[in-house]
């Protein structure tokens, strides 16, 4: 396998100073600041990234299971909401919503439901944050 890389710059101080963050292959860069991190500054932020890392794992992994299954999805599409909340020891990432919907035909909603937990607990981005940070999932079968 491959092995991934993402780098950053960052120029000054923690609340005045800018940086730019990108992908190792160019596919995406983003400009980040003290405002973007913990006010509502324009820019991207670190957990934002975490946040498109997660939703994009977990809804790779949700169609692979549903196609396994036997219910190829026409469309998964998943948001992932990432809490980064003070702590006793500092900063953390405390919670990520995981909210996806999946057009799947021909299922039931309650296989949906499972296979959409297993890919959940199996995503590899999940099994990375799940032992820092609550997993919440919210799943929602159109047709």
């Amino acid at each position: 396998m491959p092995i991934r890389t993402a780098s950053a710059r960052w120029q000054g101080n923690l609340t005045e100073g800018s940086g730019t963050i990108r992908t190792g292959k160019g596919g995406m860069q983003g400009n980040y600041s003290f405002k973007s991190r913990f006010e509502e500054g324009e820019g991207t932020n670190p957990e934002e990234l975490i946040g498109a890392a997660h939703a994009g794992c977990f809804s790779m992994a949700f169609s692979k299971a549903l196609a396994d299954a036997g219910s190829a999805p026409t469309s998964v599409d998943t948001t992932a909401k990432v809490h980064l909340d003070k702590t006793d020891a500092g900063f953390s990432v405390t919670r990520i919503e995981l909210e996806t919907v999946g057009e799947v035909p021909g299922i039931d909603e309650g296989e949906f439901q499972k296979l959409a937990e297993a890919a959940k607990a199996n995503c590899p981005i999940s099994r990375l944050l799940s032992p820092g940070a609550e997993i919440t999932l919210t799943a929602r079968l159109v047709s």
